[in-house]
This record gives structure tokens, C-alpha cells and sequence, in this order.
């Protein structure tokens, strides 16, 4: 028996060939124009519904920072280094701060520029890594091999730009098992994205003193070079940097709220009143000098006058 589906009905030969080819028909003429409506762009094809304003996506709403100063690393973690060797988080310390980065080796968006603006910084000043301090970024993919973070490590080598500096600069991959406490003990909060294939994360890279403590959080993507300093000097202990520098730290303070170093209202307040005592003792000393002066000149001139006369 020969039959025809159309609209969830079945025709028949008995039901009559001619009532059949109107009902296709009519189904086609509903369909066609439609699909036409869309290939012509009047017709908006279904698409992804945004979340309200204000409102994040579902994914990030575990994702951020929270600032942990103070906190000790998990120096025992086990990683493979840019060369496939297994090593210590501990290797990376002892005798000097370190700059640590956590990102993914094949990022397409914001890893980079984090790693490329932290390069720059760096590069502006005096110190060097690998003498004064040294750079750390750790891998949160455990999909990323060690040739990869070879291919970053000479990537940012490069861009540094300073020979007899590679031993300042380390690579990391690792697995889950070493990474997530890691990021843990940072406050590095990060999610995967099965959809997109990405790590949704925050942005941001740590000062850590040479014992493994966390000192200092720079957020965002665009790190200045005088926090970058002032964080190191703070870090070694005021082993790093010059006098200038001891200065500039009773001047500024570490904003938390902001991750950079701003003016200490009280002690630029006390600066400014010791300077103002100074003053006003320099100028009272320097009347009383000229006073004295003054008077010794009269007592010779009264002298001399006698003299004189006589």
C-alpha cells in the first residue's frame, strides 16, 4: 500500500491523491518561505539568550580573587619545568621574591596580555631576574605539555630582552592534584567552559617573598612598574632596592582594595610635620646665628669708638 506523511497525517491513495497534494502543499508553502525569511536575514535564527544586565553568566560566578596575604604556599606541589624535568614548588624559593602567574599555555585572550604587560614592566627596571628575583607562571591546564611552556619561556625570554637572565624564568605544568591547591592557596578561583573549550579566569599576578608567603596581589592587566618595584623591595626585606626606595615605602602603602601602592595619608601627614618642625628650628637657629653675629659687631664697633675717642 503506497501512503504520504504530511503534518503528522497520513494520506492514502484511498483518501484521494488530489486532497494529499494539498495538504503537502500547504505544509510546503508554510515551510519554503519561512526558510527563505531566514536565509535573508529577516528572520532571526534562534540564538543563545544573554543573561539580564548586571547579572553573570552562571559560569563566573565563581570566578575571581580573593586576596590571601600572608598565606603560605604548598611549597611540597610536584611540576614538570619548562625542560620536562619534575620539580618542587619549593626549588623556586629560598633566596628571592618571586612573580607568580597563573594561566594556560594556549589561552586565546587574556593569559597573553597578562604575561606580555607583566614582561614589560619588568623589563623597565633595574633589577633582573635570576640575580634580584625570579618569575614563576604555573599552567592551570593540565593539558599543557612542557614543550608548550618551552615555546612561552622562550617567547618571554625573548621579549625581556636581558642576556644571562633564562635561570630567572620557570614555566610550569603540572596536574590537577598539584595545580587546584595551588590556586587554592592563592585565592585563584578559575572555571572550564565544556562549551567554549576554555578556562573562564581572573587576571591578575603575586609577589611571594623568598619563604613561600604571599605579599602583594597586582589586578587586572596593566601592572605599573613603581608597585612592581616597591612590591619587591618589600618582599626581600629592603635587601632589594636604595635608599630612594626605603623613602618612597614611608610614603606609600599596599592598597588591597586596589592592588597598588598609593599615598599614605598619615605618614605623608607626619612627613610633612617633621619637615615643617625642621624648618621652623632651621629658622630660628639661623636668627639666633645672625643675632649673635649682629651683637658681636656692635660690641666692636662700641670698642673701637672708645678707642677713639681716647
Amino acid at each position: 500500500m503506497i501512503g504520504l506523511w504530511a503534518r503528522g497525517g497520513r494520506c492514502s491513495v484511498k483518501a484521494g491523491l488530489k486532497a494529499c497534494a494539498t495538504t503537502v502543499g500547504t505544509a510546503l508553502a508554510l515551510v519554503v518561505p519561512a526558510t527563505a525569511l531566514a536565509q535573508n536575514g529577516e528572520l532571526p535564527m534562534p540564538q543563545r539568550i544573554a543573561p539580564p544586565t548586571g547579572v553573570k553568566p552562571a559560569i563566573l560566578q565563581n570566578v575571581g580573587i580573593d586576596q590571601r596575604i600572608g598565606q603560605h604556599l604548598p611549597l611540597d606541589l610536584i611540576f614538570r619545568d619548562e625542560n620536562g624535568r619534575t620539580v618542587r614548588l619549593g626549588d623556586y624559593f629560598g633566596t628571592r621574591p618571586v612573580v607568580i602567574a597563573l594561566a594556560y599555555y594556549e589561552c586565546p585572550m587574556l593569559c597573553t596580555q597578562v604575561l606580555n604587560s607583566m614582561t614589560g614592566s619588568l623589563r623597565t627596571l633595574s633589577f633582573n631576574a635570576g640575580k634580584d628575583f625570579d618569575v614563576l607562571v604555573v599552567s592551570i591546564d593540565p593539558k599543557d605539555t612542557f614543550r608548550l611552556a618551552a615555546d612561552k619561556k622562550a617567547t618571554y625570554l625573548a621579549s625581556y630582552g636581558r642576556p644571562g637572565t633564562a635561570a630567572g624564568w620557570h614555566f610550569l605544568t603540572g596536574t590537577d592534584a598539584s595545580i587546584k591547591p595551588l590556586a587554592s592557596a592563592i585565592g585563584f578561583r578559575y572555571a572550564y567552559d565544556e562549551d567554549l573549550k576554555q578556562y573562564a579566569h581572573p587576571t591578575a599576578i603575586y609577589i611571594a617573598t623568598p619563604k613561600g608567603i604571599v605579599a602583594r596581589y597586582f589586578m587586572g592587566i596593566d601592572f605599573a612598574p613603581r608597585d612592581l618595584r616597591l612590591a619587591l623591595v618589600e618582599a626581600s626585606n629592603n635587601k632589594l632596592g636604595s635608599v630612594v626606595d626605603s623613602v618612597l615605602l614611608l610614603c606609600y602603602h599596599y592598597d588591597p582594595t586596589t592592588g597598588k601602592y598609593g599615598a599614605a595619608t598619615l605618614l605623608a601627614v607626619l612627613i610633612g610635620f617633621i619637615g615643617t618642625v625642621a624648618s621652623v628650628l632651621a629658622f630660628v637657629f639661623v636668627s639666633l646665628r645672625r643675632e649673635r653675629r649682629a651683637a658681636a659687631r656692635r660690641v666692636v664697633n662700641d670698642d673701637a669708638h672708645i678707642a677713639n675717642r681716647t
